[in-house]
């Protein structure tokens, strides 16, 4: 992964982390419903968000770059 894409990747992560529906985040359909994707450039990271009490938790899936085939 070039760095440049690392470094936007990684800023993604970071406002995920603090707010997980925020920039282009959009919900999976199909059999990944309860997902999302998170577009960032040709790069797509896939996630999904568990809510406890007060407590919530961002798990990332995969970070891939954007294919035909990708989802």
């Amino acid at each position: 992964m070039p760095a440049r894409d690392r470094d936007r990747i990684q800023a993604a992560l970071l406002q995920m982390k603090r707010e997980p529906y925020s920039g282009d985040t959009k919900p999976l359909r199909g059999g990944h419903q309860g997902a999302f994707r998170r577009r960032v450039g040709s790069w797509r990271i896939i996630s999904s968000i568990g809510v406890k009490i007060e407590i919530q938790t961002v798990l990332v899936a995969d970070i891939t770059r954007r294919t035909s085939s990708t989802y």
